[in-house]
């Protein structure tokens, strides 16, 4: 993956902590995630 492109997703995951912690409590419990803005 260039570089660039990984401290943009880097960034993305840091703004999402929140969201991406949830959304992974409700996949283990074999619900379905909430969607999360992708990247622009």
């Amino acid at each position: 993956m260039p570089p660039n492109k990984e401290k943009l997703i880097q960034a993305w995951m840091v703004i999402h902590k929140d969201e991406l912690f949830a959304d992974w409590a409700l996949a283990v419990k074999g619900e379905e995630p909430f969607r999360i803005e992708p990247l622009r």
